[in-house]
């Protein structure tokens, strides 16, 4: 049995998903034992004749979603079906965001739960992930412990989530702008200590500010390549050893490396590395766009974003659906309630059968 090593739980199931195919689907049905759970399979790809399983739970599950999915597998025209790219932009078309469209899991109690919430699951045959669509935003700010752990437990940190996004996408840029060119803004004692700190710095805070996020970029690049016996050792004593010495060399002010290093820390507790990623490029666009024009550069970059978001969708599913849909379902969505209390699927999608329990 593989135990799972992306999405650990401490109160949750120890197995997950492997490269068997079967194997995989034998772990949904020991949890899934209703009649209703349907599978088709495809074969796809012209040399490596890959089976691609396609599960749906009957009366839960628009059949529209279903006939759209299995048609955009039949539709697949490639040679070998390898990775997890090829399934996702094939079924949803390529990615023209840097946003995820898809969730990719190896827990197949997670997958279970997707299903009863009128999702449709892809599995393929040589990839130890669930691929869970269509998905919105909210959906990647979810981690598994959250059905888990207490209610109230859970709400408070899925709220965290939220903040630590805004503050991981938003901090140096707001940085950027209200010391480059509204420093009114700033308290007198607090700007007092800035000035300070940068007295002996050559440097613009744009300079600073863009510099140590793509030298942090870097770092965290390097960590990932190495082995894990090494990787966080050189990004510890990387972190610790060159913004130390970047601070002394009068290259690089304290409160420079203390927002970065926020923003960093922050950007880790989002619990979808695809989401994070994305986030991570945002972050530096937004920067940049504060260079350019303080506060009127942030926000307008930020306008372009949330524009850009509503933008994207997932098989007719709007990636700000929770939010859009009304304040009912977006505080459904940020807050969970007691389990007994919960009376409705979990969901934006149109579904067959929208009650989960009396």
């Amino acid at each position: 049995m593989e135990l799972p090593e992306n999405e650990t739980e401490v109160k949750g199931a120890k197995d997950a998903f492997v490269e068997s195919l079967r194997t995989n689907t034998s772990l949904l049905r020991r949890r899934m034992r209703s009649p209703a759970l349907r599978v088709t399979e495809k074969t796809v790809g012209r040399r490596s004749g890959t089976p691609v399983d396609v599960l749906w739970m009957e009366g839960i599950t628009d059949q529209a979603l279903v006939g759209q999915v299995e048609a955009a597998l039949d539709a697949m025209d490639i040679d070998a079906l390898l990775t997890t790219a090829d399934l996702e932009e094939y079924l949803i078309g390529p990615r023209r965001t840097v946003f995820p469209r898809t969730i990719f899991t190896e827990r197949p109690d997670r997958l279970c739960r997707e299903l009863l919430n009128g999702r449709i699951a892809v599995l393929a045959d040589g990839i130890p992930l669930g691929c869970v669509l269509p998905c919105c935003i909210a959906d990647f700010l979810r981690a598994p412990q959250d059905r888990s752990w207490h209610f109230l437990a859970a709400s408070c940190l899925l709220v965290l989530r939220y903040l630590c996004a805004g503050i991981t996408v938003l901090l140096p840029g707001f940085y950027i702008a209200v010391t480059g060119f509204h420093f009114e803004m700033i308290p007198t004692q607090l700007a007092q200590s800035i000035i300070a700190a940068k007295q002996d710095v050559p440097f613009a805070t744009q300079f600073e500010v863009l510099g140590l996020l793509l030298a942090f970029e870097i770092l965290q690049e390097a960590g990932q390549r190495l082995p894990k016996t090494i990787g966080q050792t050189v990004s510890i004593i990387g972190g610790l050893v060159v913004g130390q010495a970047a601070v002394d060399a009068k290259i690089l002010s304290p409160v420079v490396i203390i927002v970065v290093a926020a923003a960093g820390i922050t950007g880790f507790t989002i619990p979808n590395q695809d989401l994070s990623n994305a986030l991570r490029v945002w972050r530096f666009l937004l920067a940049v766009a504060a260079s350019a024009a303080g506060l009127f550069g942030l926000n307008l970059a930020l306008a372009v974003l949330v524009l850009h978001l509503a933008g994207v969708e997932t098989l007719g599913c709007p990636y700000l659906a929770p939010f859009t849909a009304g304040t009912a379902e977006a505080l459904r969505t940020v807050v969970r309630g007691p389990a007994p209390e919960e009376k409705l699927r979990d969901t934006v999608l149109p579904v067959d059968n929208v009650r989960k329990q009396g």
